[in-house]
């Protein structure tokens, strides 16, 4: 709900406020973020303004968009360039408007369903105009923000920094939580009190990189997984960001959106420049409460229409990728398919190496054909041979991409990015195409198009599996060079969205070096994403925790592979690699030809669990019991249904052995303490014994005793109406 006042907009969902109010000079403050106002409340006029009469102290202003060169020292949130040289903005409210639904942000991933928009716009005298524009899923306890930047006046202007949203807090200290990390190390939280001065973190790769996640929280230094004042800001964006926070005498700012690097963006008089959106988040029972509202609003209204709903079954499936690598042919490709039929797999796909003259990874990229040596029968022959054996058929590509030696290259070499004058850079022997350029794309559809329908291709794995150098499109002046990066990733939602339009049933999951490109924006065509090269399901606890901090379990692509790990070298049990498997979308990555009939048998009762348990899993609320150390030794979680009927908990590692990890003394089993449950019901295990759930609440869960490396528990509760004696 969104009530307007006095030139004052409040925006309520279930548990939370966020209020804006233009102060007399038509400055647009924000006054208020946090739990639910009463719809009557009074308006919170911000509590600095007396002490910035005169313009003498803007710079104590709370700005909902502040902008240089009239006052405001802080970080700005637009940059203005006028025809002029002049690089300032004074921006009022000149208007603002509520209506029914979302706004449309032409081009851009985006949140759907919203109740409510609120419109409010901006304008500076020279000309810039600034709409910012709010939704409200009241349901989730989300507000997403964007922006539109347009040119209203008579001269061109451009935008050398145009940012999606500004929010000011008050002087209180404040914890950042960002997801730092590299290949096969991705997102691992890093807590740190908002200093005096500016901390960022942000993308100069081109994709929203391994290094750093679109992604950030703020919280009181006191705020634990379920209790304390938490703000989550997650940006609706897969290219270049930028976030910043400020710490001053004013209190505490952070700005969020695209980065400044390498962008100017030119306005003619009556063009727009649209930013992607912001979701925001507060919730007052700490990390665990931001990381639910978060994962319910995500399944609910970004995934992709077909897969919202956590009842339909997704594919266990078989990668071909650590099993074979570049080395196959199409009786090696049917052996493990054989295998993975024999283990109840749902789904084979057939990674890198498929299409023609493609034995490296330095040859063949763009070039989307069978390689007939490998695949006599081509694709569709293959997917025939498939079918029989009861599996559907998915395929690795990267689009994005091109090899130096492909006959694309050779016939286009204008369409990969490269500055003129300069030999460019060779990454994993390949350059990047052009997609900022709109006869690029369409080339691309039409290879995907002709691929896609030549046989029932259930599933695409998207990879992409470089960052962009050279960015320099031949396609336009050298004035407008600075708008590339930002086309180019236009370019790439464009094509996602023509590829799951044309192909309805088509399961789309990105992966880009693993998990290079894991963000709200992907997360809009495709409903999981390769979570990391990583399998290693030590290293997977930590990465999966960091995830888990914005985006759901459902969303990560998880597998269960082989011991030694391929990239580890580390053993871990096959209870510990499975509940690691099973926390996300499930699937093999690993060569079951050699296994015996008898370890194949082992692997179904896992594959029949994830059957029978996999709405739970994927539509559930995830608690974190206790979260995973720096070595990666143990971590304990469970899944709540919403109406709290079924859990199912996971423990693994130390999580099993108590805090005496080091001791060889006897000791009895650790009970594990569960949350999410309803305190006045009974839960039965799958053996029958029964728990009250005050019982599971504070005593908690008896473990069994641990057995072998990285040992693991599995254990699925359902609530029961029988009144019989609880264990």
């Amino acid at each position: 709900m969104i009530v307007c006042r006095d030139a004052c907009f409040t925006l309520h969902t279930a548990h939370t406020s966020y209020q804006l109010c233009a102060d007399e000079q038509g400055r647009l403050l924000h006054t208020y973020y946090g739990a639910r106002l009463p719809d009557d409340a009074p308006n919170l006029r911000p509590t600095r303004a007396p002490h910035a009469e005169a313009g003498r102290r803007l710079n104590l202003l709370p700005f909902e968009c502040s902008a240089p060169g009239t006052g405001d020292f802080r970080t700005p949130a637009v940059l203005p360039e006028y025809a002029d040289g002049s690089l300032c903005a004074d921006l009022q409210m000149v208007g603002a408007q509520v209506t029914p639904g979302k706004y449309e942000l032409p081009g851009l991933p985006a949140f759907r369903g919203a109740e409510q928009t609120l419109c409010v716009t901006l304008r500076d005298c020279a000309g810039l105009e600034v709409e910012l524009r709010y939704a409200v899923f009241p349901q989730h306890d989300v507000i997403t923000r964007a922006a539109v930047y347009r040119n209203t006046g008579a001269a061109p202007l451009s935008l050398r920094k145009a940012s999606s949203l500004c929010l000011d807090f008050d002087t209180r200290p404040l914890d950042m939580i960002t997801l730092h990390g590299k290949w096969s190390q991705e997102r691992t939280p890093e807590r740190a009190p908002l200093r005096y001065g500016v901390q960022s973190v942000g993308s100069m790769q081109g994709v929203s990189s391994h290094a750093h996640n679109p992604a950030v929280a703020l919280c009181r230094p006191d705020a634990d997984e379920e209790h304390g004042d938490c703000w989550g800001f997650a940006l609706v964006y897969s290219g270049n960001f930028l976030c910043e926070a400020e710490r001053s005498e004013s209190g505490n700012r952070l700005v969020m959106g695209i980065h400044p690097h390498q962008f100017c963006w030119t306005l003619a008089p009556g063009e727009s420049f649209v930013a992607p959106e912001v979701a925001m988040v507060y919730a007052a029972d700490g990390l665990g409460g931001m990381r639910r509202c978060f994962h319910r609003a995500i399944r609910a209204h970004l995934l992709p229409e077909r897969w919202r709903d956590m009842n339909r079954p997704r594919p266990v499936l078989l990668n071909s990728w650590e099993a074979c690598y570049f080395r196959f042919d199409q009786d090696r490709l049917l052996a493990l398919a054989e295998a993975a039929a024999r283990a109840g797999i749902d789904l084979f796909v057939l990674d890198d190496g498929w299409f023609k003259g493609r034995d490296a990874d330095n040859s063949s990229l763009g070039d989307w054909v069978a390689d007939v040596r490998k695949l006599p029968e081509g694709l569709e022959g293959l997917c025939r041979r498939l079918q029989a054996l009861g599996l559907d058929f998915g395929l690795w590509i990267e689009p994005e991409a091109v090899s130096p030696d492909s006959d694309l290259f050779r016939l286009h070499p204008d369409w990969a990015l490269r500055v003129p004058g300069r030999t460019p850079l060779t990454l994993r022997n390949q350059y990047v195409l052009d997609f900022s350029r709109p006869e690029v794309v369409q080339a691309l559809w039409e290879q995907l198009h002709r691929l896609l329908s030549s046989c029932p291709i259930r599933y695409i794995k998207w990879d992409m599996n470089r960052k962009l150098s050279d960015v320099y499109s031949a396609a336009l002046p050298a004035d407008r060079q600075g708008e590339v990066y930002h086309r180019y990733m236009l370019g790439v939602y464009a094509l996602q969205k023509q590829l799951t339009e044309a192909f309805p049933d088509l399961l789309l999951e990105n992966c880009a070096a693993g998990g290079g490109r894991f963000d709200c924006g992907m997360l809009c065509y495709s409903p999981q994403i390769w979570c990391s090269d990583n399998t290693d399901a030590r290293s997977r606890l930590s990465i999966q925790y960091g995830t888990s901090l914005f985006y759901p379990p459902c969303t990560m692509g998880s597998h269960f592979s082989i011991v030694p790990n391929h990239y580890t070298g580390r053993t871990a049990s096959v209870e510990a690699r499975m509940a690691c498997a099973l926390f996300g979308t499930f699937g093999f990555e690993l060569d079951l030809t050699g296994y015996s009939p008898e370890a194949l048998a082992e692997l179904r009762p896992y594959i029949d669990w994830y059957r029978a348990h996999g709405a739970l899993l994927r539509g559930g609320d995830l608690y974190w019991l206790l979260p995973p150390d720096a070595a990666g030794s143990g971590a304990a979680w469970m899944v709540v249904s919403p109406d709290r009927d079924e859990a199912a908990v996971f423990a693994v590692g130390d999580a099993l052995c108590g805090v005496e990890r080091a001791s060889t003394l006897p000791s009895p089993p650790p009970r594990l303490p569960l949350r999410g449950l309803c305190a006045q019901s009974v839960y039965e295990d799958a053996d029958g014994v029964r728990y009250a759930g005050a019982q599971l609440l504070a005593a908690g869960l008896p473990l069994p005793t641990p057995r072998g490396d990285v040992p693991a528990y599995l254990c699925y509760l359902r609530r029961t109406a029988d009144p019989r004696t609880t264990a």
